[in-house]
């Protein structure tokens, strides 16, 4: 009990120190009357007086002179001692005349007996927190004014059920209604009957809150009832702990660029008609022409059998009639072959083979005056052709470069692997392409000729030279096959026609490929460089030609690009939001005649699908083929 004394005071030193000792907050002490009694280092460093400088003197001297003649100060006292506390956030000033933002806090004390014995002032200064909050709210004002200011968009806000909580000059503009007909009512009132009813605006705000965002075009209804083609953006709004708040809408009236667009469309479509309107006049005269040779013979040959004896003659001209039809039957091969409407029997082959196997024919086609050279890739890719077709094609272009050298030159078949960007050859997609270019360094052609060259029975050559059909059947048939052709030439430099296929996969060496015979083909899908390598050696083993991908993405682009699959066999764990079980599923569904392994090192459910566990053997998935 002796020591409790001390203990009070030394406590009490202890927190007059403390007080005296911060310097972020003004904290001193005020009389009765309000003049100032103490005086702590934040204090002096906000106001910029000294102790000995303010001690005695009212507080009131920090105020503007506008509060000290409103007499602020004596109100601030009298509702701290009538309330309790009072506080607020005023202009203050420092002792070099400057002013700062304060936050004030005045606390009056009283003692245990609740004797009221002065008053604790804490100031703070927040200068730059007002500065920042006034930044802010000019930047909201100017943000407000922006976006009521546009007015050839709607702009407006939802909450998390849908109804309106705002509303712009923009949507009042382009759908009719006032900011008073519309806040607080859902925004499904601007959808037509048939949206309403297939849940098309509920249907958005899911998608925007699950995704993030939402985008669509689609007619829209105005207060008078007509509609408008719409393009509409929702993003969800979320806050800091990821609550979503609402939703941000952007609408646009796209009506008159839909309609201009539809024009457009609408006069490419007349032209279109006309120029195909012209290609059939050219085609039906230069059809009409050959045919009425072709039955010129025929009818001759019956005129004939029937005056002449028989015998010889009549075999003769028996022979003549055959010779017709089967002339006939030629070109009528060649018109679908331009219409790509033929009859095709696709198979995976190595170009290089077929080109090297029907050599001895193209050179012989070539003639003696011209030297015939080869230049092919040894590690050309697989691609899918029908063979006796892809041989008329080759033999088609090597002729027609052989014309173009009349006294003789250079023919060069060219295979090469490329890949291309989207429309660099012609308006193929990008990709991986098989290439192969015939070059002759011949007559060429005119930007005229090149233009007209895929045209049916257009030809530069002398009347019986040619049926003009040639190019456009060469055309037809890649075209169909999934690929395309291109020419490069100029007058008098020669010409390179290049024949495009998709390509498929890493060809085999040439010893270990059976010849005639189609492989079976298998798609692999892992994201492993690794592990795909081991697969593509595993199934090779087994006579098998092998395309890669290295998500399920890929996988289904491949198939789109090429449906000439037997196997998928797939890891299971993928990457890019899409599962190998997924994949399986959906192939099964678009090609059901593809089997279906899928692999992993984890016990999987992969009810409905053979299965081998990793690490697997040639055993373990020559076992599932034969029950996949």
């Amino acid at each position: 009990m002796i020591k409790d004394p001390p203990a009070i005071e030394s406590l009490s030193t202890r927190y007059e120190l403390l007080v005296a000792s911060i310097s972020d907050y003004a904290i001193y002490m005020l009389d009765t009357e309000g003049r100032i009694s103490s005086w702590n280092a934040g204090a002096q460093r906000f106001n910029g007086f000294s102790e000995t400088e303010v001690l005695g003197s009212h507080f009131s001297r920090f105020h503007t002179q506008e509060d000290q003649r409103a007499g602020v100060a004596q109100r601030a006292l009298a509702t701290a001692l009538r309330e309790g506390r009072f506080e607020c956030e005023s202009y203050c000033l420092r002792k070099d005349g400057s002013h700062f933002w304060a936050s004030v806090v005045i606390d009056p004390i009283h003692t245990p007996e609740g004797e009221h014995v002065g008053f604790a002032n804490v100031t703070r200064d927040i200068t730059e927190r007002k500065r920042v909050m006034e930044a802010l709210r000019e930047s909201e004002q100017r943000f407000r004014l922006l976006v009521q200011g546009v007015i050839d968009y709607a702009i407006y806000m939802l909450s998390p059920q849908g109804l309106i909580t705002n509303w712009n000059l923009g949507a009042e503009r382009i759908k009719g209604y006032t900011l008073d007909e519309v806040v607080g009512t859902h925004y499904r009132r601007f959808f037509t009957e048939e949206d309403k009813a297939a849940g098309v605006p509920e249907r958005a705000l899911e998608v925007a809150a699950r995704e993030g965002r939402y985008e669509s075009e689609g007619w829209r209804v105005r207060k008078d009832g007509t509609r408008f083609w719409a393009h509409a953006v929702v993003d969800a709004l979320y806050d800091d702990d990821g609550e979503l708040l609402g939703f941000a809408k952007v609408t646009r009236d796209n009506t008159e660029q839909r309609q201009a667009q539809q024009s457009l469309e609408q006069a490419r479509a007349a032209l279109f008609q006309a120029q195909k309107m012209e290609s059939i006049g050219q085609l039906t005269g230069g059809v009409a022409h050959d045919f009425n040779n072709l039955l010129a013979v025929v009818s001759n040959g019956i005129d004939i059998l029937r005056t002449a004896p028989p015998e010889a003659t009549g075999l003769r001209v028996l022979d003549s009639m055959r010779r017709a039809v089967d002339r006939g039957a030629a070109l009528t091969q060649q018109l679908l072959s331009f219409a790509r409407q033929q009859p095709l029997a696709p198979s995976v082959q190595q170009l290089n083979r077929l080109v090297t196997g029907f050599e001895g024919v193209l050179r012989r086609a070539a003639g003696p005056l011209v030297n015939f050279e080869l230049n092919l890739d040894r590690r050309l890719r697989q691609a899918s052709i029908d063979e006796a077709r892809f041989e008329a094609a080759l033999l088609n272009l090597v002729v027609n470069a052989r014309d173009a050298m009349p006294e003789g030159g250079t023919l060069e078949i060219t295979t090469r692997n490329v890949t291309l960007a989207a429309n660099q050859a012609g308006a193929l997609p990008a990709g991986d392409y098989v290439r192969v270019s015939v070059t002759d360094n011949g007559s060429g052609m005119s930007d005229e000729v090149r233009e007209r060259a895929f045209e049916p029975f257009y030809t530069t050559k002398e009347v019986g030279k040619g049926t003009g059909l040639g190019l456009s059947q060469v055309y037809g048939f890649f075209v169909q096959s999934g690929g395309g052709v291109t020419i490069d030439t100029e007058a008098g430099k020669g010409s390179t026609i290049n024949l495009y296929l998709p390509a498929l996969a890493e060809s085999l060496p040439e010893a270990s490929r059976p010849r005639g015979v189609r492989e079976e083909r298998v798609l692999i899908v892992d994201d492993d460089p690794l592990v795909m390598e081991s697969a593509r050696e595993l199934f090779q083993s087994m006579g098998y030609a092998t395309v890669h991908a290295n998500d399920a993405a890929s996988a289904l682009r491949a198939l789109q690009r090429d449906g000439d699959v037997d196997v998928l066999f797939s890891d299971v764990m993928m990457p890019n939001g899409m599962t190998g079980l997924e994949l399986a599923r959906e192939v099964r569904q678009r090609y059901p005649g593809i089997k279906i392994i899928l692999a992993s090192g984890l016990p999987q459910p992969v009810e409905g699908f053979s299965f081998v566990g990793k690490p697997y053997s040639l055993a373990d998935v020559a076992r599932q083929l034969r029950v996949a």
